[in-house]
């Protein structure tokens, strides 16, 4: 099995940024993680970008994902009533230069 990645937009507070930063950079890698980034795409609202070993190492990470998730919930806005305050994706990496 390849490389797996998962994406996951939110939009922070503006009073909760720093505070949302610091979280993020003192959080170390999940098990099975080759890279985590944080991209800011617009004021306050971030793309993270998990790098993985493999879609199982992903799987694996995901109540530990959750729960660090969860420390963070009440730093972050309502993208939408449907999504809530993330919008995860996730996939195989097909082409990588």
């Amino acid at each position: 099995m390849g490389k797996f990645m998962n994406l996951v937009r939110c939009k922070v507070k503006p009073s909760c940024r720093e505070e949302y930063l610091k979280k993020c950079d003192e959080r170390p890698k999940f098990d099975g993680m080759i890279s985590a980034k944080y991209v800011e795409i617009k004021p306050n609202e971030f793309f993270m970008i998990g790098d993985w070993n493999s879609e199982d190492d992903n799987a694996k990470a995901r109540p530990q994902m959750t729960e660090f998730l969860n420390s963070l919930r009440d730093l972050l806005e309502e993208l939408s009533s449907e999504l809530g305050v993330t919008d995860p994706h996730s996939g195989a990496v097909v082409i990588e230069k």
